[in-house]
């Protein structure tokens, strides 16, 4: 095969070949647009080099552009000569394979990043005793003027410091350009970055002339904090901390990190994402949805596969052509030449049957589903770092992605935090690692993170418990959400408790859980922290194998419902939207606010008055005015007419005046008020009747429409004069009687509907007033309220409560939501709460309560702004109180304690009952003393050293269950680890059975061309069923 290449590159090396200008090196670096992004390739690079530490740091060079240089210092496998020269050939990288559980894929990373951040870096690599450098640098291409990418790459033994070349002149001229454009002027400079590299094997990378933003400065802000890299120009209002900080962002770049990263000296507490969260659960995912990675690898199988069956076919032609030509030919020669070309052809067959096994196991992968497993928590130490971290190989690719119910904004499933690691076969990243390469495969994973994360969200149980209760337990005492918690020691002892300490060895670098204790909760832990600072006997020591975290695993629960309730679901729906389609089409004239709030629908203009004539509108409550008026004696009542038989009559007697009709207003309500037996003394009042109508007018009343019943009967009232109303600036109180409470039924559209009464709302100064239109000879009748601008003004308080946090009960459930919508009832207030996450399609989105009602609590605690629904009651009863023509008598309330002593005892009693139900076992005092001690005695009870005892005993309970705990995990890690040990002997006698087979092969047959352990399997099977 290589004659084979070398021969067709002879035959087209007249052609032209693509070139590579330095200009892609700034066009190549674009792809990052996160630039820690680009830094974190560099990191990248060093693990998948093995390397168990990486140091970055910067140092001070104000000669160079940006003041500092850029350092990556590990102490991975290093480089040689010929992989050093790998690194400037773009697109080519050893890593790639699909099985690979590396995260370089495309050769592309360190030129890039590097190019992203500055103008030129340098490289200096030790590896097998010998030491190499390379220089990439835009700033010698722009001086030199050089259009194509030139890399000075020399090499020294390591020992003795000589150049490693055949060509001298080459040589120096790598070494002379490397001293004109590098930081480094002499050989001596050069050697001495070699020394920074520890041991015999390593790389460092050093970035230079770094670039800057608009105002001259450079990107990266290593001054603000020393031991830090940061984003400059970036306010942390508002910005996730991985978003400003390299710290923070290398502290979870990988899901399970096992190099040691130190930024300027300072080592970066890495974090395992799943052990920092309150109640991890795991749920497994299974699709068959993602299917774009394998189906390339079956594509490229398939293509190498065909390759191989040519090449075969090929071959047994030749051999079957030669032994034709041959014929009877039975010399040595001859008979020698046959056997090489039938053994070729033999070889080229297996290798094609081979390739199609290949093919064949790539096929049936592709079918088979691909597993995830997504892991959910709460994290309590920051609830406002909520969202989906998704890696790629370990590495982290998006961050604080939301997902499911996070993105309708709402409490529900804040504060949860998902991680999924997704291997390459199933997702593939783009090249700059910070997003997937085929959308629409990841917005379905999204998706069914979001479903899982409903299906945790019901499992924790949180929102059954109340959500502001359970964060008001670890400390968020603020309604503000990104507010961070309270620093209180004991908010911070219940954090503690919650999460353990997970820490990792710097010399195993295996992680070990920290048991809990009172005095670690305020600890900083050492950068060098090893094994044997852990306080826990059994992982105190190097030796002992790494626990592993014990994850409950979850199960997504889907609603399988059956036909009839989705038909009824449907009809349901159907039956509601035509509801709203019918209350959409009405066309009745609203012209007050008591036609309003008949209306199913939120209304809130005014028709105008043309649209009014149509249809006859229902009169409203009667005012003040009216129904004080002077009464008949109680043996003379007539029978009652309703607003409407008014109005009728009124129509049918066209000659009737104004005043006549208003008489007979009066008439109507005297006996009203007779017929519930008020006893009523008329005074002065504040309301004033106008009338401004002509002869010849009718009636026409601002508010509901004409009853059919009240359509059909015509009465054929008596006239009657109005008597003579005076204006007055202070009206006299209404007296009630001693013996019973004032209270007046009327109902609500004027007609006693099936003769139930309902209770009339009591308003100030109402006014009647008759207006004449212009256009027309109908008269307008307009009540008017003086006590309308008191509504307007508790209304308009009330709007404050949009916005509002509350919890409602629905079908004996709590479902958080939040006021979108304000209005008034009669005396009382209602919200219209639309709900954040609701599970089943049969709760609605949204529902109107009545503040202050037993369905709906806050869900946040009251502020100056805001009171609780009981103290906003109690204000609107005092701001409601009448003061001029309306005064009712208020008994006192004797539900209550009748004094503050008994309030003291009842205090007493519930202390004493708490201290005697968590009383110590070995406390001096016993229960039968306390139940006697009295107040005094109980003001002087020693609390710190009771709950210092009661904590002591609580920690020794907890131990003890740990310690049992422990056992058992103990004997069953020693289980799995003789497992384990036998498992890798195994492998290990396989691996070497392997070598064995191949080194036999390759002595029978030096030309085979075998280079994985499948296709070596596949090889040896196919010989074993042709030798059968």
């Amino acid at each position: 095969m290589a004659a084979t290449a070398a021969m067709s590159l002879s035959n087209y090396s007249s052609l032209n070949r693509a070139q590579l200008t330095f200009e892609y090196l700034h066009t190549n670096s674009t792809t990052h647009e996160f630039l820690f992004g680009a830094l974190a390739e560099l990191v990248d690079n060093a693990r998948d080099a093995d390397a168990t530490r990486i140091d970055i740091y910067t140092e001070q060079r104000e000669d160079l552009r940006g003041g500092f240089m850029l350092c990556f210092l590990d102490d991975g496998t290093g480089m040689d000569s010929n992989e050093a020269a790998s690194v400037i050939q773009f697109g080519k990288s050893a890593k790639r394979s699909p099985e690979s559980t590396q995260i370089g894929q495309y050769g592309n990373g360190l030129k890039s990043g590097s190019m992203r951040i500055g103008k030129d870096f340098i490289l200096f690599t030790k590896k097998d005793n010998t030491m190499t450098c390379l220089l990439l640098s835009r700033t010698f291409h722009e001086e030199e003027g050089i259009d194509e990418v030139i890399v000075p790459l020399p090499t020294w033994n390591a020992r003795s410091r000589e150049p490693l070349t055949d060509n001298m002149e080459k040589f120096a001229i790598e070494t002379e350009l490397i001293y004109k454009y590098s930081p480094f002027k002499s050989e001596w400079e050069v050697m001495d970055q070699f020394n920074k590299i520890r041991g015999e094997k390593g790389t460092l990378v050093i970035i230079f002339n770094l670039k800057l933003m608009d105002n001259g400065e450079p990107e990266l802000d290593v001054t603000s904090d020393p031991q830090d890299i940061q984003m400059a120009e970036t306010p942390p209002e508002g910005t996730k901390p991985e978003r400003r900080s390299f710290r923070a962002y290398a502290a979870v770049l990988y899901i399970d990190p096992r190099m040691r990263i130190f930024i300027n000296g300072h080592k970066v507490q890495t974090k395992r994402l799943s052990c920092c969260l309150y109640k991890p659960r795991m749920y497994k995912y299974t699709s068959n949805r993602f299917k774009t990675r394998a189906e390339q690898e079956v594509k490229k199988a398939e293509h190498l596969a065909r390759i191989a069956e040519e090449k075969a076919r090929e071959a047994e032609s030749k051999a079957r052509a030669l032994e034709l030509r041959l014929g009877g030919d039975l010399t040595r020669e001859s008979r020698v030449t046959l056997r090489q070309v039938q053994n070729s052809a033999i070889t080229m067959r297996r290798e094609a049957d081979v390739k199609k096994r290949i093919k064949d196991a790539k096929q049936r992968a592709l079918k088979e589903p691909k597993e995830l497993n997504f892991i959910f928590g709460v994290n309590i130490e920051q609830r406002e770092l909520d969202g989906m971290f998704i890696y790629n190989c370990s590495r982290l690719i998006k961050m604080y992605e939301k997902v499911g119910p996070q993105l309708e904004g709402g409490m529900a499933c804040g504060g949860v935090v998902g991680v999924v690691d997704v291997p390459y076969l199933v997702l593939e990243p783009t090249h700059n690692k910070q997003d997937f390469a085929d959308a629409k495969e990841y917005r379905h994973l999204l998706k069914a993170m979001g479903e899982h994360l409903a299906q945790y969200w019901k499992d924790v149980a949180i929102a059954q418990r109340g959500i502001i209760k359970f964060w008001d337990e670890f400390g968020y005492l603020s309604a503000n959400w990104n507010q961070p918690p309270s620093s209180e020691l004991r908010y911070k002892r219940r954090r503690a408790m919650e999460i353990p300490t997970t820490i990792q060895c710097d010399v195993c670098l295996k992680w070990r859980t920290l048991p809990f204790q009172l005095s670690s909760v305020e600890r900083n832990y050492p950068d060098t922290w090893v094994c044997s600072m852990n306080p826990d006997p059994e992982q105190d020591r190097c030796e002992a194998a790494e626990q592993k975290q014990k994850v409950p695993l979850g199960s997504l629960k889907k609603d399988l419902k059956s036909n009839e309730e989705k038909q009824k679901q449907l009809t349901e729906k159907i039956r509601q939207q035509q509801k709203k389609l019918e209350a959409l089409q009405k066309t009745t004239p609203i012209l007050s606010q008591a036609d309003l709030k008949k209306l199913p629908l939120e209304v809130t203009t005014r028709p105008s008055r043309e649209h009014t004539r149509s249809q006859r509108p229902r009169s409203p409550p009667l005012p003040d005015v009216i129904k004080n008026a002077p009464s008949r004696p109680p043996g003379s009542s007539p029978p009652h007419k309703s607003c409407t038989q008014l109005k009728k009559s009124s129509s049918d007697h066209p000659n009737t005046s104004s005043p006549r009709l208003a008489s007979m207003l009066f008439k109507e309500e005297a006996s009203t008020s007779r017929t519930h037996h008020h006893t009523v003394t008329a005074g002065k009042s504040n309301s004033t009747l106008k009338t401004l109508a002509k002869p010849g007018t009718s009636l026409k009343s601002l508010s509901g429409q004409q009853s059919p019943k009240s359509s059909r009967e015509t009465p054929n009232p008596k006239a009657a004069k109005v008597p003579a109303v005076r204006k007055s600036a202070s009206g006299k109180c209404l007296q009630a009687s001693s013996t019973r409470k004032r209270a007046s039924n009327i109902p609500e559209d004027g007609s006693e509907e099936e003769g139930e009464p309902k209770k009339e709302r009591t308003k100030r100064g109402k006014f009647l007033a008759v207006k004449e239109e212009k256009d027309s000879n109908e008269v307008v009748v307009e009540l008017t309220d003086s006590a309308g601008e008191e509504e307007l003004l508790e209304l308009k308080k009330a709007q404050k409560d949009k916005g509002l946090h509350v919890e409602v009960r629905v079908n004996k459930e709590w479902f958080t939501g939040r006021v979108t919508a304000v209005e008034r009832v009669r005396h009382a207030i209602r919200w219209k709460v639309k709900f954040d996450y609701v599970p089943t399609d049969t709760t609605p989105r949204d529902r109107w309560v009545e503040k202050g009602s037993e369905d709906v609590r806050l869900m946040k605690p009251p502020s100056p702004e805001y009171q609780a629904p009981d103290t906003q009651q109690q204000e609107d009863a005092v701001m409601a109180e009448p003061s001029t023509s309306d005064c009712i008598r208020i008994e006192p309330d004797t539900t209550g304690p009748s004094s503050s002593q008994e309030t003291v005892d009842l205090l007493v009693q519930i202390l004493r009952n708490c201290l005697r139900y968590f009383l110590p076992p070995s406390f001096p005092i016993s229960k039968n003393e306390l139940s006697s001690m009295s107040s005094e005695g109980l003001l002087a009870f020693p609390l710190k050293e009771y709950f210092k005892q009661y904590e002591v005993g609580l920690q020794n309970l907890c131990n003890s269950y740990q310690t049992r705990a422990d056992a058992r995990a103990k004997a069953s890690e020693e289980n799995l680890r003789n497992l384990e040990r036998k498992l890798r002997e195994t492998e290990e006698k396989l691996q070497k059975l392997r070598t064995n087979i191949m080194a036999l092969l390759q002595k029978v047959q030096e030309d085979i061309d075998i280079n994985t352990d499948d296709e070596l399997d596949a090889y040896i099977e196919d010989l074993i069923m042709k030798g059968d």
